[in-house]
């Protein structure tokens, strides 16, 4: 137990039928913003950067904060009924849980909070928030639903904000940030380093499917190997077993130790490599990897002063009639991605250089660059060259660099254990 620190412990609430709710009269707008994994990470590499503290909160029945907007009535739960006014209904007055429309309400009510006390938001990532004091120093805060991070230089600052939220909800103090959406987060301040871990969750994962006497492998993938329909089970007795094994919950916890932190057991968001200025960013492709719809695979990781921070490995929508196009389109979206990252910094007070793109084809690079109209290219959707305005003003670099030191390669195929190694290291991930 750490004195002034509330522990987690389990809850019991009261949840309205969402499902008897009727659109246009019960509820309108439901969506909410939830703040980007890539932000998380972001905000992790600026903590290491300059030794910022780093404090979690969370508050208590977030939901309920929310204002209704519609009237709701609901049923005299079981066990509370009021004696003698059975047929009486309840009037909601707050966005009680299981509402479509409460996490919306709850951040709305968030949102008007912050204003009220000079946060501004991120215009890159809604559940972004900051706030430059009087002596220059900043104070950022990243909410997910009723989850917090607060970082700050100046501890003193950190107890104002928390007194600030504490007047407005009721909130658990987690203290210093140690887990974050499944994450554990651990800290070497001596060294300037700040390690995301999933070791607990992939754990988890292995027990659920009675994998825990798995023996390790060295690579995700084997070397050269490729999936297609043809390998799917084909006779009754294939599929009859098949339905049996929970593939898809398995594919679905997989995702998201990758989205998080990728299926290492952890990786290093240090502050190594300061010579390292801008956002660099690494793209890769694999032509036609998609064995059935023909279809290519885009690739791309990014980092800052040698963190990484986002990554992705997506089909492209189009099928690519050569190799060039198919890095042109992918050098598209990882620009996409760096001039987003470019901005997110840029608004948390992080003034970067140019940012860089690296891609191993030359042909791709002369593509981005030329402004001539070509047969050969002439059916490419307008919306891939967008990048040539971009690289043309000056906002990103596409630069040229080996295959062997392309990072990206590991997004896009399975490589032999050497070179997945080299890979991991250019990035600073470690197994």
């Amino acid at each position: 137990m750490t004195p002034g620190v509330e522990e987690p412990r389990y809850k019991a609430r009261l949840v309205a039928k969402d499902y008897s709710q009727i659109p246009g009269v019960d509820f309108t707008d439901v969506f909410s913003p939830v703040v980007k994994h890539s932000s998380i990470r972001a905000l992790l590499s600026i903590v290491a950067m300059h030794d910022l503290k780093l404090e979690r909160l969370d508050v208590k029945t977030a939901f309920l904060h929310g204002e209704l907007e519609e009237d709701i009535y609901m049923q005299q739960p079981e066990g509370f009924i009021v004696s003698e006014k059975e047929d009486y209904v309840c009037l909601l007055r707050k966005s009680l849980y299981g509402l479509k429309q409460s996490p919306r309400q709850w951040y709305k009510r968030f949102d008007s909070f912050m204003a009220s006390h000079d946060f501004k938001r991120s215009s890159l990532d809604s559940c972004v928030y900051f706030k430059k004091n009087s002596n220059g120093s900043f104070v950022y805060l990243l909410l997910y639903v009723d989850d917090m991070l607060i970082a700050v230089k100046d501890k003193g600052e950190i107890r104002k904000v928390k007194a600030q939220l504490s007047e407005e909800f009721e909130m658990k103090d987690l203290g210093p940030a140690k887990k974050i959406l499944g994450m554990e987060i651990l800290r070497d301040r001596k060294a300037s380093k700040l390690y995301l871990s999933q070791k607990g969750y992939i754990e988890k994962v292995l027990c659920r499917f009675n994998m825990q006497s798995a023996k390790p492998v060295s690579t995700p993938l084997a070397a050269y190997f490729r999936l297609s329909s043809a390998l799917s089970p084909q006779s009754d007795d294939e599929i009859e077993y098949m339905l049996h094994v929970p593939y898809s919950s398995a594919v679905g916890s997989l995702m998201y130790a990758m989205v998080c932190s990728r299926p290492d057991l952890s990786y290093a968001v240090s502050a190594f490599g300061r010579t390292k200025d801008g956002v660099i960013g690494y793209v890769d492709v694999d032509f036609t990897g998609d064995l059935d719809r023909r279809r290519s695979l885009t690739g791309y990781v990014f980092t800052i002063e040698g963190c990484v921070i986002s990554w992705k490995a997506i089909l492209q929508t189009t099928v690519a009639l050569s190799t060039t196009e198919a890095e042109h389109m992918a050098i598209t979206e990882a620009c996409k991605e760096a001039i987003w990252l470019k901005g997110l910094f840029s608004e948390l007070n992080k003034d970067l250089q140019i940012s860089t793109v690296f891609c191993d084809s030359q042909n791709a690079i002369f593509l981005t660059k030329d402004q001539m109209f070509h047969e050969r290219t002439k059916h490419i959707d307008v919306r891939y060259h967008f990048v040539r305005d971009i690289i043309a003003r000056g906002d990103i670099v596409v630069s040229k660099i080996s295959t062997h030191e392309n990072p990206a390669d590991m997004m896009t195929k399975s490589l032999p254990i050497t070179k997945f190694e080299h890979c991991l290291d250019l990035v600073g991930v470690h197994c």
